[in-house]
């Protein structure tokens, strides 16, 4: 089944970190762009990040520029989302998806969602 898995999640104080993984299952991610989205509970799902499939060029949402990083290592067929200085309204399921194409386009598909990975921030 190709798909990707994320992992990671899991709660955390105001101000904490954590570094999610989204590794790819039964094919190659080295092709691809890689996105990161989430989605909190009553809201609509939104693009936190994106990196191209050489990991040179990546983007953020407004709303995590400056605390996450996205990185990939290829060679284990993985992607990250490094979250820094996390803030209550981070809180949401976190999933990994991809557009298919090399760059960070926007796009209408998506493709091998996961069962996404439930971040939440709280004291």
């Amino acid at each position: 089944q190709l798909q990707l898995v994320e992992s990671g999640g899991g709660l955390v104080q105001p101000g904490g970190s954590l570094r999610l993984s989204c590794a790819a299952s039964g094919f190659t991610l080295d092709y691809y762009a890689v996105n990161w989205f989430r989605q909190a509970p009553g809201k609509e799902r939104e693009g936190v990040a994106c990196i191209s499939n050489s990991g040179s060029i990546t983007n953020y949402a407004d709303s995590v520029k400056g605390r996450f990083a996205i990185s990939r290592d290829n060679a284990k067929n993985t992607v990250y989302l490094q979250m820094n200085s996390l803030k209550p309204e981070d809180t949401a399921v976190y999933y990994c998806a991809t557009s298919r194409r090399l760059l960070c386009e926007r796009s209408q598909d998506y493709y091998y969602w996961g069962q996404g990975t439930q971040v939440t921030v709280s004291s």
